[in-house]
């Protein structure tokens, strides 16, 4: 932890968005140094101009590449096309406007020049494609979420709505690099004219009242803040307020893409993370001017949830209060609708996906997992541990198909007005049923071989019988849920689980744990976990 997370960002944490914007355009990546390539992640392809990772050549060949898939694809309708309000985004949109436009791909933009949301564009896709048109649309989401202001980011958003699967996004990159290591003469370019509109954040809003139970909100009367940290939000929620007649403040309205308001989050950057204390540490300081608190990363598809007796929550606590309540007040899903989680997840939610007599769906990390389940109804509620999660209209029918962080901020207060109490009040009660589990990620060294040896590890690899004290009850390399590959392992004994990942980013794997047995219990399954994952990559 930095001896400054949680304090106001000073002027030698802020970027120069002048340089940061002359290096989109100047500096010109080699893509044979890895650094420089496109690589997709589990949310696209981010980078810094600075660092020759994320430039006009970039986003020309990637844009180049997304019109050549989709046209392979069969995907002959609109493409919805949005921005958040990193400093990199707007001249990241103009050079795929141009790309598309010169390849007659029919691009919509925001009517207001608003910024917007990824769920806003998730619903856009959805909604175009429900209307029973004789094409498909799909999506191009610029934002690297809540990354720090230097970077970018850029995310295709395929027919479904939701995030491309790694099918999608490996043959974009792989065409992409191709594209640049040719000298980029292959990427069709000219003047975005004729580029149409969409009201992204009208349709958005008006639909609203489909999916939360706004008026149970308006007449409890609570008390609303909601600070979008400086991103897409902002405009969103004063929308919300205005459409619904809620007692709804937004809390810190400025856009700023040197995010100068921020306090630092854990290492001493400015990152807009919700779910993260030192980052809401100025959020959180205004918690008993309100009933219900809520953050947004920059492209509004986590959330964090402040309530006045609990502070922030953490991100697992209220997935388990969403999910609790959701399966219990919305009648008009499927009987059989699951109840879906990221294997890192909290096993709290298993307990309580029981306690309702609810399928668990357990999917490896990355939202993508959740999208087939969320088109067709079969899944309710699909949530990430690190505070993303979608769900169900009233009708079981799709909302989104990525991340919400409005929704699950919104739901917050749909919670307290009808429940009379606020998630963290609820939260405690699921502990008093089920126990208190200690969660918590950390990082161990290792190197680009042990790494890749990790993902590639089977259940039969791990030849530990206990952990922590306890017989391990399951050695997992597949999510029981799809039978989709983790990427790494999971084992679980009755009262604990820990799983290890290989960071994409850094020499570390990542290891997430959880005990019911408490901090101390805890310690000791990170410890062992640690030597079980050694001893497994040694062979």
């Amino acid at each position: 932890m930095d001896d400054r997370a949680g304090t106001r960002a000073e002027a030698s944490d802020l970027i120069d968005v002048h340089d940061l914007v002359h290096a989109y355009f100047t500096l010109v990546p080699d893509v044979t140094i890895p650094e420089q390539r496109v690589v997709f992640g589990t949310s696209g392809h981010r980078g810094s101009s600075l660092d020759t990772a994320f430039n006009e050549v970039h986003i020309a060949a990637i844009t180049q590449a997304i019109v050549e898939y989709r046209a392979s694809q069969g995907v002959t309708g609109p493409l919805f096309i949005g921005r958040d309000t990193h400093g990199l985004s707007r001249p990241a949109e103009t050079t795929a406007l141009e790309v598309l436009t010169a390849n007659g791909v029919r691009a919509l933009v925001d009517e207001f020049d608003d910024f917007v949301p990824t769920p806003a564009l998730s619903h856009a896709i959805i909604r175009y494609n429900a209307a029973g048109h004789a094409d498909l649309a799909d999506g191009i989401i610029i934002t690297p979420s809540h990354n720090p202001p230097r970077d970018g980011g850029f995310k295709y958003n395929p027919p479904h709505g939701g995030p491309a699967d790694s099918a999608a996004t490996g043959w974009i990159a792989d065409r992409a690099n191709e594209i640049i290591a040719g000298g980029s003469r292959e990427v069709t370019r000219s003047e975005p004219s004729g580029v149409e509109v969409y009201d992204f954040r009208g349709h958005y809003v008006d639909d609203l009242e489909n999916i939360i139970d706004i008026a149970a909100i308006r007449k409890a009367g609570i008390r609303i803040g909601a600070d979008p940290l400086g991103g897409a939000s902002v405009n969103y929620w004063k929308l919300i307020a205005e459409r619904y007649d809620l007692d709804l403040t937004v809390v810190n309205p400025l856009v700023d893409p040197t995010w100068s308001f921020m306090t630092l989050d854990w290492d001493g950057k400015i990152r807009m993370d919700p779910s993260s204390p030192s980052a809401m540490a100025s959020v959180v300081e205004k918690r008993h001017e309100f009933d219900i608190l809520t953050g947004n990363d920059a492209d509004a598809d986590r959330h964090g949830i402040v309530t006045p007796d609990g502070g922030l929550m953490n991100p697992n606590h209220y997935l388990a209060v969403a999910i609790r309540y959701l399966y219990t007040h919305r009648p008009g899903w499927r009987t059989d609708a699951a109840v879906g989680k990221t294997l890192v997840s909290s096993s709290m939610i298993d307990r309580v996906a029981a306690s309702l007599g609810r399928e668990l769906w357990e999917v490896p990390v990355g939202f993508k997992w959740f999208v087939p389940g969320l088109v067709d109804g079969s899944v309710g509620f699909g949530g990430e541990e690190s505070a993303g999660a979608s769900f169900l209209r009233k009708d079981g029918t799709a909302w989104t198909t990525d991340k919400d962080g409005i929704l699950l901020a919104l739901l917050a207060s749909e919670i307290l007005s009808v429940t009379g109490k606020t998630p963290s009040q609820l939260y405690s009660e699921l502990v008093d049923e089920f126990g208190d589990p200690a969660y918590e990620r950390v990082d161990a060294p290792a190197t680009a071989a042990q790494k890749a040896r990790l993902g590639k590890l089977s259940g039969a690899d791990i030849a530990a019988t206990e952990l922590a004290g306890d017989r391990i009850t399951a050695t997992l390399a597949a999510a029981p849920g799809n039978g989709a590959s983790i990427g790494g392992v999971k084992v679980t004994t009755e009262f604990a689980w820990f799983a290890a990942r290989p960071s994409g980013t850094e020499d570390v794997y990542k290891i997430y744990a959880e005990s019911f047995k408490g901090p101390e219990h805890l310690a000791q399954v990170q410890a062992e976990a640690k030597s079980i994952v050694d001893a497994a990559l040694r062979g």
